[in-house]
């Protein structure tokens, strides 16, 4: 179980950088958008994945100054975007980036549709492509490495840009994080905060549009320790969580290949993970064994 917090504190509205407050166009923030009996859903179901731990290259091609593994375990829906193939960047990156992943499981469906009908009534139509919706999921977990008995804080991404067309969206469960939108690339600096938003235990967060997907940066910058959440599922040799983030994508059905029709070079890049994932779950199981009868 989750330990809970007893006493919820709501979160202020927005804060941009120059005193103004409100819902700026091209973003929405829900809290509590989750119910407690999704979220009891939710949780029951993380008791059956098994998050696994990524390098940002592939072995065969590590650059000289060595491997990077990714700060955090992650599990993927919908499609898989593997580090070591470099995720999806429309328009040239996009063959061998998406490999087709287990379904959303039914209270994520739920979620997905509620979202995709906010976004249809409150983004502006251009920011919305035609065929758009919300096929693939990045269930990302934010805590501490443990190791030696020594706990390192892995809780934060960096600047960084969603590169699948239009709005993506964000479902929090456990202790808040402070998410900001920055015009700067520098790691951590201070300069640039545009916005920023206490994502909250049940939130949900939509950005989309010229100014949050196209012109700005954003990033997580801390996550709390303020109601001692801790998850005990998905357990991760390692790893203490205390937030998990859904982060909801589109690619283009196109783009979203079964594990047999990426290319030779692919496959062979990610099959350590394909098969590490197959171990625990019978879809990536069917994944590797439809590529045998093409093998050879």
């Amino acid at each position: 179980m989750t330990r809970r917090p007893e006493n919820r504190r709501y979160p202020r509205p927005p804060h941009r950088a120059g005193g103004r407050r409100g819902p700026p166009a091209g973003l929405v923030y829900s809290p509590d958008f989750v119910t407690e009996e999704d979220r009891e859903e939710i949780v029951e179901w993380l008791r059956h994945i098994h998050p696994i731990w990524e390098d940002r290259y592939p072995d065969n091609r590590i650059p000289a100054d060595g491997q990077r593994r990714l700060l955090r375990p992650v599990y993927w829906l919908g499609s898989w975007q593997f580090a070591c193939l470099d995720y999806y960047r429309p328009p040239k990156g996009v063959i061998d980036r998406a490999v087709r992943a287990e379904p959303f499981p039914p209270v994520l469906a739920r979620l997905v549709a509620r979202t995709e009908a906010i976004v249809h009534k409150r983004f502006a139509p251009d920011d919305v492509p035609e065929g758009w919706h919300l096929n693939t999921c990045l269930v990302n977990l934010y805590g501490a490495r443990v190791a030696d008995g020594k706990r390192t804080d892995v809780a934060r991404v960096g600047e960084h840009r969603d590169f699948e067309p239009g709005p993506v969206a964000s479902i929090s469960l456990g202790e808040r994080a402070l998410f900001q939108f920055v015009t700067s690339s520098r790691p951590g600096s201070r300069e640039g905060v545009v916005l920023q938003q206490w994502l909250e235990d049940r939130s949900l967060q939509v950005f989309g549009g010229e100014e949050w997907k196209r012109r700005t940066f954003h990033r997580v910058q801390r996550v709390d320790r303020r109601e001692r959440i801790l998850f005990d599922a998905p357990a991760v040799d390692g790893f203490e969580t205390r937030r998990v983030n859904f982060t909801f994508r589109w690619v283009p059905a196109a783009h979203v290949v079964p594990f047999a029709k990426m290319s030779a070079q692919a496959r062979n890049d990610v099959r350590r993970y394909m098969t590490e994932l197959a171990t625990h779950s019978p879809f990536f199981a069917n994944e590797l064994a439809a590529e045998k009868p093409s093998a050879g």
